[in-house]
């Protein structure tokens, strides 16, 4: 008597993100042969998020660059490519996913790359036409169509680095630029107080009105928004509106099926959930970082771009401990920049700088008991490795050589 054949083993993904596409082609690349099912929730196929506020909204990308695979990549390597269609449900002791249009795909692992979703303003009049978030390509396409004549008067809601970097495309394309934000300084809770002046003085170098310690109470129009208004009691009209005051991790789909959730989906050094068959990367991960000894849940995209890889290898049953050091980069007018490590205030005791702090060609280290703990190069470049050495060394280090230029980096880092 024949036996059944035995159903191929499922890895489901369920977010078709950068994490979850590269998720997706390190299965392969590992020789994965069982079945694998990426779902996402837009149109789109994966492509990655730096573009939408940087080239792509500047005109200087072309739309296809910024996806993660030619369009024949998931055919040619037999990835099964569900797009339009919502994940609704996880039925944790059947192992299957519910799909919005009644499918159910039943898993053998599960990878949760669900990413974020931008935090709204619920305040008077936020429902208007003219206001715009910023995390999918179809709203930096909007966006791009708002600011690309110029001539407009634009208000951004944050000084985060999404708020900066639009306020820096807007200014680009020659619109007229107020940026309200309630910390001191622009993105003081990313880097300080320090650096964050910094960046006030290069936004308004170029124009940018920055009303800061005050948030915004409101907007005013007739359908579409006109004007916005201060917690100060201030009404600045505006054209066009972009919001940028922060996201959330998109979680629900874990917190209907019971795994622990803080913040993010709860995952250790493996990026594996409260649930064996379940892991979680990207935005949505609240990971134990090894190096750090605590959680951290990671926004950026390199965390994306080496998370969804390190979940697949883990859901391989591969020994994985992931501990890349938070990374970032962003480009406003001519400063270029990459930021490595953690430098939220509290979390240093003092910033030290070398280099052409004027001029925007410097280094700024931000240290913790005289070991550097973040490090940040402004228009220089090729020091990352040495940058994240130091952090990883966990060694004090001498404040006058670390500011000195003549003394090379490698030598502080060992």
């Amino acid at each position: 008597m024949s036996q059944e054949p035995q159903a191929r083993e499922t890895f489901v993904i369920v977010g078709a993100s950068l994490a979850g596409a590269k998720a997706a082609e390190t299965l392969r690349e590992e020789g994965f042969g069982g079945r694998v099912v990426l779902i996402g929730e837009e149109h789109e196929r994966p492509y990655e998020r730096p573009p939408l506020s940087k080239g792509f909204l500047l005109g200087k990308q072309e739309r296809d660059k910024a996806h993660v695979h030619p369009a024949d990549w998931y055919g040619e390597h037999d990835v099964e490519l569900r797009l339009g269609v919502r994940a609704t449900g996880l039925d944790r002791g059947a192992h299957r996913v519910e799909l919005a249009d009644g499918e159910r795909v039943r898993y053998d692992k599960l990878l949760l790359a669900t990413g974020s979703s931008p935090r709204r303003l619920d305040v008077p009049g936020s429902t208007l036409q003219g206001i715009h978030y910023l995390r999918s390509m179809a709203d930096s396409t909007a966006l791009r169509e708002a600011l690309e004549h110029g001539g407009r008067r634009v208000v951004v809601a944050g000084a985060g680095w999404i708020g900066l970097e639009t306020a820096a495309a807007a200014r680009t394309y020659g619109n007229e630029v107020t940026v309200i934000e309630p910390e001191p300084t622009p993105l003081h809770a990313a880097v300080g107080p320090e650096v964050g002046g910094l960046f006030a003085d290069l936004h308004r170098a170029h124009g940018v009105d920055l009303r800061l310690d005050q948030g915004v109470a409101g907007f005013w129009g007739a359908g579409q928004v006109s004007a916005v208004v201060t917690s100060g009691g201030q009404e600045i009209p505006a054209d066009v509106v972009i919001v940028g005051v922060g996201v959330r991790p998109n979680t629900e789909l874990a917190e209907s099926a019971g795994l622990e959730v803080s913040d993010g989906v709860l995952v250790d050094q493996s990026l594996r959930t409260s649930d064996p068959d379940v892991f979680a990367a990207g935005d949505v991960a609240s990971a134990y970082h090894p190096l750090l000894g605590k959680r951290i849940r990671v926004e950026h995209w390199a965390n994306a771009l080496n998370g969804g890889p390190a979940a697949a290898r883990a859901m391989l049953g591969e020994a994985v401990g992931y501990d890349r050091i938070p990374y970032f980069f962003t480009d406003q007018y001519e400063l270029g920049m990459e930021l490595s490590g953690v430098a939220a205030p509290g979390e240093y005791d003092d910033v030290v700088f070398r280099g052409d702090v004027p001029g925007r060609e410097f280094l700024a280290f931000w240290t913790l008991g005289g070991r550097v703990v973040a490090g940040m190069n402004v228009n220089v470049w090729d020091v990352t490795g040495d940058i994240q050495a130091m952090i990883r060394s966990g060694e004090p280090v001498d404040a006058a050589r670390l500011a000195d230029p003549k003394v090379a980096l490698s030598d502080l880092a060992t």
